[in-house]
């Protein structure tokens, strides 16, 4: 993998490095410089007897590079994640090191409007937790913590429970369901006779 970033120029510095590496430059814009001072993020910028300031920014995204040698095959080089943006002189300097904005218009203000805000935390409380991993992992006991112990209440059968809950309700009771007579018109469980019966008895 190369090493790569992108260069962000004014205009008028655009046109110049377009001749220089078309070989078409003149003489004048033939130097090409670039330094950093001791923080490392902000340096100047020189081309040929002009001097432009410069600063390191950190892109919201990673950028992914790519060279082809037969404009067909696409070969990934880089993972890119920092420009260097050459501003005009008058221009003021970045108030911080990561840039608001992407590489694309639909990026813009990519860092408020397509990423989640940072939770707002105490310093102080995140040392306090930190301290108290390293120690529980460690071995040791967590020094900022506060002990609570609740009593629980004991149930009729001497089991620790809570008696705020409500019993269980109780089985609905099924209804007996009188068997059906066999013979509801005679009470006494004989059979009726019919008419054929009577025809047999005659015989």
């Amino acid at each position: 993998m190369e090493e790569q970033f992108v260069l962000r120029v004014p205009p008028s510095v655009a046109e110049r490095l377009d001749r220089l590496l078309s070989e078409n430059a003149s003489s004048d814009d033939k130097s090409l410089d670039l330094s950093f001072e001791e923080d490392g993020r902000s340096g100047t910028f020189v081309i040929g007897n002009d001097r432009f300031p410069a600063s390191l920014l950190d892109l919201p995204t990673v950028v992914e590079s790519y060279k082809t040698y037969d404009d067909s095959v696409l070969i990934k080089t880089a993972d890119i994640g920092q420009m260097i943006m050459v501003r005009d002189p008058n221009d003021p300097a970045p108030d911080t090191v990561e840039y608001r904005h992407g590489l694309t218009p639909p990026m813009r203000d990519a860092r408020k409007r397509r990423f989640r805000r940072e939770p707002d935390l105490n310093p102080e409380l995140v040392q306090r937790v930190e301290e108290d991993l390293l120690n529980i992992s460690a071995g040791g006991p967590a020094d900022n913590v506060d002990i609570e112990v609740a009593e629980q209440e004991k149930n009729r059968d001497g089991k620790a429970g809570n008696t705020s809950k409500n019993p269980a309700p109780a089985p609905e009771s099924k209804t007996d369901i009188p068997e059906a007579a066999t013979n509801a018109g005679e009470p006494d469980g004989e059979p009726d006779r019919s008419d054929s019966d009577e025809s047999d008895d005659s015989i």
